[in-house]
């Protein structure tokens, strides 16, 4: 596993520390990672470590508050608001200086994403890559794999660990090695039952700030995803105004990990083609 090139501690407008890193070229094009729920910025291994997008691009990474090697504050009133993420986003981005990047946001970080724009608007991004991620409410958009979230609200030790795992199964159509999943289950694992509830807790979201952006938009899908199903990836291409939809066919919920390869060239003409 490949070090990040730096390492900081992000503090948050409401004082949470934030765990974030640097990956690639510091003179690169800029791409912001934003990992889905329950899980971390290792999500992302696939992306940070390919060595041409290393050489070409400065990428950032970082752990949701809750989540990963960030702050756990226990209280529900530290997740419920949405300016709370939105000025996570943007607290990270001004610590690394970023000018105009393309942010890249797999599963609730669409809900994130939405957070930013209704917070900070779209000036300081070039672009968006929406990842089998959350754009929308209708109950029939999303699979039947998130019957396990129960379970993971559980404080049974043993009740909680078998939620997450079935929940970690369902995010692959193509399974990752038991090396790796054994690594995204340690990370899965340290996310909090409280912290688990407090996310997926939150009000319900709208459409209104991703149906008003007018940057360019890449929405990638899988097709045969469990958690978010393409539908969502169909709405969000068709919602946001010039969006370019890329579908995948026999993968899950991990598209960036599942067919790495097509991921990060697609994401590379992306980021080249907007900044």
């Amino acid at each position: 596993m490949t070090a990040a090139v730096r390492a900081i501690e992000v503090a948050a407008p409401d004082g949470v520390t934030l765990a974030a890193q640097e990956w690639g070229d510091a003179a690169g094009r800029e791409i912001l990672f934003i990992h889905g729920f329950n899980q971390s910025h290792l999500s992302w291994l696939r992306q940070v470590t390919d060595l041409a997008l290393a050489r070409a691009f400065r990428m950032v990474t970082f752990d949701l508050r809750g989540h990963g090697a960030s702050e756990k504050p226990a209280t529900r009133e530290r997740y419920i608001a949405d300016n709370i993420w939105g000025n996570d986003v943007a607290a990270v981005i001004e610590a690394f200086g970023l000018k105009r990047p393309v942010l890249v946001g797999w599963s609730y970080a669409g809900r994130i994403i939405a957070d930013y724009l209704r917070t900070h608007g779209a000036n300081r991004i070039a672009g968006i890559n929406y990842v089998d991620a959350r754009t929308g409410t209708d109950p029939a958009m999303f699979g039947a794999a998130r019957r396990h979230f129960a379970a993971m609200y559980s404080n049974d030790l043993a009740a909680n660990i078998a939620g997450t795992r079935a929940f970690l199964r369902a995010c692959f159509e193509r399974q990752p090695s038991e090396d790796d999943f054994e690594m995204m289950l340690a990370f899965n694992m340290v996310v909090p039952p409280r912290v688990r509830a407090h996310v997926l807790g939150r009000p319900g979201d709208t459409a209104d700030a991703m149906a008003r952006l007018a940057c360019p938009v890449l929405v990638t899908h899988g097709r045969l995803d469990q958690i978010i199903l393409a539908t969502m990836g169909e709405f969000t291409a068709k919602t946001v105004k010039g969006a370019k939809l890329s579908l995948y066919d026999g993968v899950g919920h991990s598209p960036f990990w599942e067919d790495a390869v097509r991921f990060n060239r697609e994401l590379a003409e992306f980021v080249r083609s907007v900044q």
